[in-house]
């Protein structure tokens, strides 16, 4: 329910009042263009501190640096720790911009509504203290909007791929952007950019979360700060002005705060929310700071789609892994390539509009290559995932013929009881086969055994996280690199039985011997 207008709380509309002297000489000071913001929230702008209770703002000097920043630049983007007041600040920039840039649409895109509404409850706070010679009538107050006189309006609302679409939009304020989901940020960010384009205004903040969502890509470009001359200029490539903040800039913030603040949250949370470190929020199945470390590399050269980064060299083996998908443009199909001696990823691909036939003709083109470079078909092992759409893979093997291929198909040592034949061709995926595999390729790639040159498969990595009792892609994201890698892992462990040279690299103790305590007999 609306609040009434005619009430202490708000200041009624049109409303002709009587000034004083000094009244207009801060309403002035208030309204001035560029002095104007950090005047208003250090002598008018009120918050509910959450010891001390009702106080005016006064910022502090890096708060004061992100309020101009705010204010003198177009687009701004800001990466700062967790309670350092970039909440507060824009919600009491946006109530001064409210009340004195007149005719202005002002859109607050939190990454969650209860967000939303939390900055729109401080702006309410701060105007409802406001005195009536600084603050705007209002024609409209309740939870979601407040529209003032003036012809301008704040409203609040969660992030989606659709908010703010059809708006004029004369300031967009982007509250935690890091956490929105990576498929809605990149879409909402698309459809709200050409709002802004007939000379919007946009602020966003944030802590950091995965160093590949739209808020990081936004970050580094707006870090990128030399022109095509190599001067060194204000804004980066992208148009956005970068602001960080450190917690150590907080007065009441020293190593002492810090040493208790690693004890109670832990070291990673630490590094992320108050050292700005783009750590992973989410519980991955590769430790975040692992994640936080890993960078791909380019291909060395490309075959069609197959992308290689190392040549295959004789005296080596090979697994080569495919985990297919019906190819009708949703889930992709995914091929992974390893040289098993090493654990090393020599090659990949990916596509999700290639019929399943055809990706058996390139599982082949794979294999040929591979032997074409070592000319023994007998180091070069491939396989398929054959649950639901892998059946239909596995009918266009047979189709195909294993006779073309070089290598040899390998396929999981698992045999009927009664008749003691081998139940199916390729690797079925249960929750406990894949948790096991699971388990071990995040050993791999912890201890660094196993080298992953691919960015694409460590960006699925990022997005590889827990449900339930198992792993999956995020929401909206897909795991399709990584359970083909998933697959060469059980490849791997299978041929351990044949290869022990593999121990060294696939067993999680290698050849190193754990002696016995010691005892004594009496």
């Amino acid at each position: 329910m609306s609040k009434s207008l005619e009430g202490v709380l708000t200041k009624k509309a049109h409303a002709k009042m009587n000034y004083t002297s000094d009244q207009l000489q801060e309403f002035v000071k208030c309204a001035d263009p560029v002095l104007g913001p950090v005047y208003f929230m250090d002598n008018f702008f009120y918050i509910q501190h959450p010891t001390k209770g009702k106080m005016v703002y006064h910022p502090f000097g890096y708060q004061k640096q992100l309020i101009e920043t705010y204010h003198n630049y177009r687009f701004s983007i800001s990466l700062m720790p967790r309670q350092t007041g970039k909440s507060t600040s824009a919600a009491g920039y946006l109530l001064w911009y409210g009340m004195f840039k007149p005719d202005s649409t002002i859109l607050i895109a939190a990454h969650k509504y209860a967000g939303a509404q939390e900055i729109m409850q401080r702006i309410r706070y701060a105007y409802e203290l406001c005195p009536d010679h600084i603050r705007a009538g209002v024609t409209s107050y309740n939870k979601g909007s407040i529209e003032f006189d003036n012809g301008s309006r704040i409203v609040a609302q969660a992030t989606t791929d659709n908010t703010g679409r059809g708006m004029s939009i004369t300031l967009l304020y982007c509250d935690e952007f890091a956490f929105v989901r990576p498929s809605i940020a990149k879409e909402f960010w698309t459809s709200i950019s050409p709002t802004l384009s007939t000379g919007g205004k946009a602020i966003i903040t944030s802590t950091p979360n995965s160093d590949e969502d739209q808020f990081a890509l936004i970050w580094k470009q707006a870090n990128k700060t030399e022109d095509e001359f190599g001067n060194e200029t204000e804004l980066g490539i992208n148009g956005f002005r970068a602001y960080r903040s450190y917690w150590r800039d907080h007065p009441d913030r020293d190593d002492k705060w810090a040493e208790e603040e690693r004890g109670r949250i832990g070291e990673e949370r630490f590094r992320r929310e108050m050292d700005c470190e783009f750590i992973i929020n989410d519980e991955t199945l590769i430790n975040a700071t692992t994640l936080v470390d890993m960078e791909g590399v380019e291909p060395v050269y490309k075959t069609g789609q197959v992308r290689w980064y190392k040549e295959p060299q004789p005296g080596r083996l090979y697994v080569v892994a495919l985990d297919p998908s019906l190819g009708t443009g949703g889930d992709p199909a995914a091929i992974q390539v390893f040289e098993a001696n090493s654990t090393t990823q020599i090659a990949e691909w990916k596509h999700n509009k290639t019929p399943i036939p055809t990706q058996i003709r390139i599982l082949n083109d794979i294999v040929k290559a591979i032997y074409d470079k070592t000319q023994d078909g007998t180091s070069i092992y491939y396989s398929i995932e054959n649950n639901t759409i892998g059946e239909a893979a596995l009918i266009s093997l047979a189709e195909f013929g294993e006779d073309n291929f070089p290598g040899m198909m390998l396929s999981e040592p698992k045999v009927s009881r009664s008749s003691g034949v081998r139940i199916r061709k390729g690797f079925n995926t249960t929750n406990k086969s894949k948790i096991s595999a699971c388990a071990k390729l995040k050993n791999l790639v912890e201890t660094k055994k196993m080298t992953v040159n691919s960015k694409s498969l460590i960006s699925e990595f990022k997005t590889f996280v827990a449900h339930g009792t198992s792993y999956a892609a995020k929401i909206g994201e897909t795991d399709d690199l990584v359970m083909a890698t998933v697959l060469a892992v059980r490849m791997m462990q299978v041929l351990q039985n044949y290869h022990a040279e593999l121990n060294t690299q696939i067993a999680d103790f290698g050849d190193e011997v754990i002696e016995p305590m010691p005892f004594i007999l009496f």
